[in-house]
């Protein structure tokens, strides 16, 4: 450690040393989240929900991480088939978006003050958190046969999603407002502008500069989902709108573009969609963050700074469960096609907010430096020293997110066979799913990892 071998060897209180290392707070919840994360991505459902429901708090008023370990419940719960249970805590994360909103200048302010690091913060949410919280509660109503509470949340997620590029453009420009108060905002951009420091994020973020991302954080997959519901309930002028916006996202798409094809003659002839299955197929894992230290430049060059570095988060992205789902119905074969890249959905919104999160990391550690450099020029060495250990300990990266979500969501449709019988494979014995007597039926499939037994849920209507 850099800050280590810079210091000069003497005696200090262990009790001092401990307590600036302690001050910074920021290993539990990179914990939490590990020790999750293991219990999720192995099939325990179980386990997972009860290690959540020890973490998150039980007061009326959100801080911290609540509302990310009410999006874990609210997976966890999903999965075992819970489905009140999970709606109640997606309910919950909800209401937590909802009070976080009401006062974006307050959660600005909040971030501009965050000298620490940016755990200090509390989760208040992503764009894709809000959309696929509507996504999920509408499948969940779906599962108890609630159509129109399912069409509600259809719509609030396409609400959300009108309303994602406007409400993102005020969030990041009342913090940047914010920031630009902060007495070391001028110092702070002039190392985030430099030539060396900008170099060195192309290097390690190489895929954050070069991928594609999806235009104003539209999730093809909330909007394929919805269209096929309407689609499947009748509302053929509903359905047309949303399955022409993702046909235009996916036009290589085969299920899309044959369902926008099936509705506008619908639409046209006056007759009812023929009997059609869709599945759809929720693969692997999308990505967590791991933190990354980089030493900075300082634009006060002096020796009386011991330690001068920030710590920024990284995505890491996970192995799909398999490459897609085969299908056997009647004699004929199908494979799941893509209909959304959740990877690609996060890494945009991560990209959008990135320049912002590098600014507050070096605001930290301008921060800190300075006073480092104020205690050595009063000939403080020892709180100097100790104020170099405290800004080494509390350089963290900020690597909360939704570890639930799918890594990437497939989707396939067929007629509906006549003997109800549909075969599923994914590398691993074929399962059969025995359809009821139905018009519509979808078939849900989620498989977090090769080594665990994907579950199945059966819609229909």
């Amino acid at each position: 450690m850099r800050v280590l071998q810079r210091l000069k060897m003497r005696w200090l209180p262990l009790a001092a040393v401990w307590a600036a290392i302690a001050a910074g707070g920021c290993n539990a919840p990179r914990e939490h989240l590990a020790a999750f994360n293991r219990q999720f991505e192995t099939g325990q459902w179980a386990s997972a929900s009860s290690f959540a429901h020890r973490i998150i708090n039980k007061s009326e008023t959100p801080k911290g991480d609540d509302l990310l370990w009410a999006l874990q419940l609210g997976a966890t719960e999903r999965m075992q088939g819970r489905y009140a249970e999970s709606t109640a805590w997606f309910d919950k994360a909800e209401e937590m978006m909802q009070y976080y909103a009401t006062d974006p200048a307050a959660i600005a302010r909040s971030v501009a003050a965050a000298v620490v690091n940016d755990n200090v913060i509390p989760y208040t949410g992503s764009i894709y958190d809000g959309i696929m919280v509507n996504t999920y509660k509408a499948l969940n109503y779906m599962c108890e046969e609630n159509a129109e509470l399912a069409r509600v949340e259809f719509n609030r997620a396409m609400d959300r999603q009108r309303r994602a590029k406007e409400d993102f453009a005020k969030q990041i420009q009342a913090v940047r407002d914010e920031l630009d108060k902060n007495q070391h905002s001028t110092l702070a951009r002039r190392s985030t502008e430099n030539a060396d420091l900008r170099s060195r994020l192309e290097q390690k973020y190489s895929s954050l500069y070069s991928f594609e991302a999806y235009s104003d954080f539209i999730s093809p997959f909330s909007t394929y989902l919805a269209g096929v519901f309407f689609a499947a309930t009748d509302d053929y002028a509903k359905a047309s709108d949303l399955l022409k916006e993702s046909a235009g996202m996916l036009p290589d798409n085969h299920a899309v573009l044959e369902d926008f094809a099936e509705v506008e003659q619908a639409l046209n002839t006056g007759l009812s969609l023929p009997p059609t299955v869709w599945v759809f197929f929720e693969n692997g894992l999308g990505p967590v963050k791991e933190e990354v230290r980089l030493d900075l430049p300082l634009f006060v060059v002096t020796n009386n700074v011991r330690y001068f570095g920030i710590a920024l988060p990284m995505l890491v992205f996970r192995p799909a469960a398999t490459a897609y789902l085969d299908l056997r119905a009647q004699g004929q074969s199908y494979q799941t096609e893509p209909v959304a890249d959740m990877d690609r959905i996060i890494q945009t919104e991560f990209k959008n907010e990135f320049d912002g999160i590098v600014l507050r990391a070096v605001l930290s550690a301008t921060a800190k430096a300075a006073a480092q450099y104020s205690l050595e020029r009063n000939k403080s060495e020892a709180a100097a020293i100790l104020m170099a250990l405290y800004s080494y300990a509390t350089t963290a990266a900020d690597v909360r997110i939704w570890s639930a979500l799918p890594k990437n969501v497939q989707a396939a449709r067929l007629p509906r066979p006549a003997d109800g019988r549909l075969i599923l494979a994914a590398g691993q014995t074929p399962m059969t799913v025995q359809l009821p007597d139905c018009r519509h039926a979808i078939v849900y499939v989620k498989m977090v990892s090769s080594v665990t037994n994907p579950t199945i849920e059966l819609i229909t209507f």
